[in-house]
């Protein structure tokens, strides 16, 4: 797999590009602001996406959906615990100064389970709530990555200060993640630099009360 990050906009979101070597087709995952620096991404890639993958639907993960599908083509995958956010995005926005976004009603949903095929991939839908009310975590196991959104970062978790979110819940599905993936499986994440799972197993300091289970 070839996989590469834009850092975008002011929250400094990761949007990612991912696609078999060389293919024409490739996933489009989070794309959250800067729709220009984007398309010329995938403009110099040779890519075109197949899809348009969410992981959840705070602003920043999904102001440039709109813009993105409507110049792709691509069906947006959206999960569907969070369709209604979504769709009135503005409504949604926490913190002044940001905005305003598109709306924007997803083709496609997903949930817990789900196996999709596209760009060449077989996709499982991993449902990792707790940062937003139904993240979702995209598995490649074929390449032993994953799409993690705002779940875990190098030496951190995504937040839990938030409307929506719950920290038992967000510990709960890391514990997932670390309980059925192997550790050498990759971590892509939605802000910072990419990790593995046996990494922050072993360093990261927010994990230390799973490992007291």
């Amino acid at each position: 797999m070839e996989a590469r990050w834009l850092t975008v906009g002011p929250v400094q979101e990761n949007t990612w590009i991912a696609r078999v070597e060389n293919s024409e087709k490739a996933l489009l995952i989070d794309p959250g602001d800067e729709p220009d620096t984007i398309t010329k991404a995938l403009e110099a890639l040779g890519a075109t996406p197949e899809a348009i993958l969410i992981t959840h639907c705070h602003f920043d993960h999904v102001g440039a959906v709109a813009e993105l599908a409507r110049r792709t083509g691509a069906p947006v995958y959206c999960p569907e615990g969070e369709v209604f956010i979504l769709e009135n995005i503005n409504d949604y926005v926490r913190f002044a100064g940001f905005g305003p976004f598109e709306s924007y009603t997803p083709e496609k949903t997903v949930k817990h389970g789900d196996q999709l095929h596209l760009a060449g991939f077989e996709i499982d839908v991993i449902g990792t709530p707790g940062h937003s009310p139904d993240h979702v975590t995209y598995s490649i196991a074929a390449e032993k990555a994953i799409f993690s959104g705002d779940v875990l970062f190098k030496d951190s978790i995504g937040r839990t200060d938030l409307p929506g979110c719950d920290h038992k819940l967000l510990m709960e599905s890391i514990a997932r993640l670390l309980e059925t993936l192997p550790d050498e499986t990759g971590v892509l994440p939605g802000h910072m630099d990419p990790t593995t799972l046996g990494r922050e197993r072993q360093y990261n300091p927010f994990l230390r009360e799973l490992a007291a289970r």
